[in-house]
């Protein structure tokens, strides 16, 4: 049986990835230091699905704790580690950056020291679509991306470096995911997703920033844990794309959570950011080839996934902030 760490345990994605690699008979010993940058109990409510294995362990730890990490590795012996762990959001590290560079950078360095310290050969990073802001689509992996125009997306890039120096001076095998806007239930409050559909349900207004016609390369969360999962494949070091075949505006998003909860949206507008992109649409023809992997789910499809979910649960649900 494959024993694998899970950073970010509790988090959207790996949450939702830590599901599949159970399902596929490893054993997964989860971190997450549970913090509060939103509501816990989303957390809680990933946490408890995991909690429903046999073979799932959790340790409040936070991956910038050198001596805690120690500890772990000391305790099991991992055939990979899964970092997904991080401080998220783009407008957030605008405000506190120190934060990220803490978590994003540091927290990913202690890791890749105790993989070479205990000799453990797998290493899978999250990383971001942030990274090619400004760049031409469709986002390809071998563009240079050198100029972020964020904290967050910085410290993103600060962490694919440091594990390309673990790969080529310890023989670290590394995966690069940079993941494109993902959606899905249990999903992130602080996303449009789900603030959209919570303030539609609750007939509040939603914040729009700009008018609405900016698109992303939307990925619904069980194609993307089902290609995080894939990416324990050996490869050397590599990047690889995990975002939708296509993109879909704010816009038509917000008709679909109308149509589906038979509400009509009332707007705020709010002024475009210029740390935002106007567009993401992701080139996944790496993923293809190297994970044979590409999206099922379609952006339809997902929705009303992510509506239903929301139904089902929206009497803890409406109490959650934004």
């Amino acid at each position: 049986m494959k024993t694998v760490l899970l950073t970010g345990a509790a988090g959207f994605i790996a949450a939702r990835t830590g599901e599949m690699l159970l399902g596929r008979g490893m054993r997964v010993v989860g971190v997450d230091n549970m913090n509060h940058f939103y509501d816990v109990r989303l957390k809680e409510h990933r946490l408890n699905k995991l909690w429903e294995h046999k073979n799932f362990n959790f340790y409040k730890y936070d991956i910038e704790d050198r001596s805690a990490l120690k500890r772990l590795f000391k305790k099991y012996k991992f055939d990979a580690v899964m970092n997904l762990a991080a401080q998220a959001g783009v407008r957030r590290s605008m405000i506190a950056p120190f934060v990220y560079m803490a978590t994003n950078v540091n927290g990913t360095l202690h890791l890749l020291e105790q993989c070479r310290e205990q000799g453990v050969k797998k290493f899978v990073l999250a990383s971001s679509s942030s990274l090619y802001a400004g760049e031409k689509m469709p986002f390809k992996e071998n563009l240079e991306v050198n100029t972020p125009s964020s904290p967050y997306a910085a410290s993103k890039k600060a962490a694919e470096m440091i594990a390309y120096v673990y790969h080529h001076l310890h023989g670290i095998d590394v995966t690069v995911l940079r993941y494109f806007t993902t959606y899905g239930p249990a999903g992130r409050p602080d996303m449009s997703p789900f603030r959209f559909i919570k303030a539609i349900a609750e007939d509040k207004p939603i914040q729009l920033f700009g008018d609405g016609s900016q698109k992303r390369g939307f990925v619904y969360v069980d194609d993307i844990a089902r290609g995080t999962v894939l990416a324990l494949k050996k490869v050397g070091y590599k990047v690889i794309n995990l975002g939708g075949n296509d993109s879909y505006s704010i816009n038509r998003m917000i008709r679909l959570i109308e149509k589906l909860l038979r509400r009509k949206a009332r707007i705020e507008p709010r002024a475009f950011s210029k740390i935002d992109m106007k567009a993401t649409r992701a080139d996944i023809s790496s993923a293809k080839k190297t994970l044979h992997w590409s999206p099922k789910i379609n952006f339809e499809q997902g929705i009303k996934r992510t509506v239903d979910w929301y139904l089902a649960n929206e009497s803890w649900l409406s109490k959650v902030k934004i």
